[in-house]
């Protein structure tokens, strides 16, 4: 009889219930690929029964120690609200159980502010970690010892796996998967579950334009949009500088104030978002440089490689999803 990985999700009173049901959806999308199923998964808390999430609606959970004899292959802990975080940290049985498990499972990690909860049960001392853009200051300074990132959507760190919160919990456990079963079943995941693309870990947690957008006055936020919709058009500071109605000098010192960064490498960074998307699909190096500004195959790698620190090919082979 094929032995099944057990997976452990710990909830509280206040979770994030995307932060549970996310990663659930995964894996329970994951028994359906050929030879499953794969794995059985525990939705577990403190005292189990009825948990209330931040968004009212309630998880079914069993306690934590009617599942003491299960050896996990993966235990996360969720995310969730200030008091929940604070309660479920300060619960000796939920450290206790946490820390014995953790030791004992393949892997173990947390989506969104969970990463506070293992930090404060002391088993992720000296990890690279990921946690939601909010809490990443105040995490790395409470916990000095970890390394946060604070633009991951997720990190992987020997068994350590912590993610950015609630969307990017499902970019982890895809991960997770492919890891155990294989790129094609993460990619297959992903299409049933309507996902727009799988998103690498490395990605940040903002795409440029929400970023931009965010930080732009209102004078600029027309251009953003007009920008990502002529990536393939040639968009020099003049041609810009014409649609703002202002003066090439004038629109690099205002541009550069309202977004934080040069139209030039502004424009780079959508295009190179752009293209990895398309990277995704199966049109060729060559049209994905036409489609994303770049006049040859030759520049577009060059660029590429130059900010992710890999060509357009290899980056194809690793994270690209069945297209249809």
């Amino acid at each position: 009889m094929k032995k099944l990985r057990h997976i452990a999700l710990l909830a509280f009173d206040g979770v994030q219930v995307l932060d549970i049901t996310g990663p659930a959806a995964v894996f329970g999308a994951a028994n359906d690929a050929p030879g499953g199923p794969h794995y059985r998964l525990h939705i577990v808390s403190p005292h189990g029964g009825a948990v209330a999430s931040n968004c009212g609606v309630a998880l079914v959970t069993a306690a934590i120690c009617d599942v003491e004899s299960q050896i996990m292959d993966t235990v996360l802990v969720a995310g969730g609200s200030g008091d929940g975080l604070r309660a479920l940290a300060q619960d000796e049985a939920a450290r206790a159980w946490m820390v014995r498990a953790a030791a004992r499972a393949r892997r173990y990690g947390s989506v969104c502010s969970g990463t506070f909860v293992l930090a404060h049960f002391g088993i992720i001392q000296g990890k690279r970690v990921a946690t939601h853009w909010e809490g990443s200051t105040l995490l790395g300074r409470h916990y000095p010892d970890l390394q946060v990132d604070a633009n991951a959507l997720y990190v992987e760190d020997g068994r350590v796996w912590t993610s950015a919160g609630v969307t990017t919990g499902i970019d982890m456990c895809l991960a997770l998967v492919a890891r155990d079963l294989g790129e094609p079943v993460a990619n297959e995941i992903a299409q049933r579950l309507v996902l727009y693309a799988r998103r690498p870990g490395y990605q940040s947690q903002f795409s440029p334009m929400l970023a931009a957008q965010a930080r732009a006055d209102t004078a600029f936020s027309g251009l953003i949009e007009w920008i990502r919709a002529h990536l393939a058009e040639s968009l020099d500071v003049e041609r810009l500088a014409e649609r703002a109605g202002m003066s090439p000098r004038s629109f690099h010192r205002r541009f550069l104030e309202a977004t934080g960064e040069t139209p030039g490498r502004f424009i780079e960074t959508l295009r190179l978002d752009h293209a990895r998307q398309l990277l995704q699909t199966r049109a060729s190096l060559k049209e994905i440089a036409a489609r994303s500004g770049y006049a040859t195959q030759g520049q577009f790698s060059k660029a590429f490689a130059r900010r992710f620190g890999l060509n357009p090919g290899l980056f194809r082979e690793m994270h690209a999803a069945n297209p249809d």
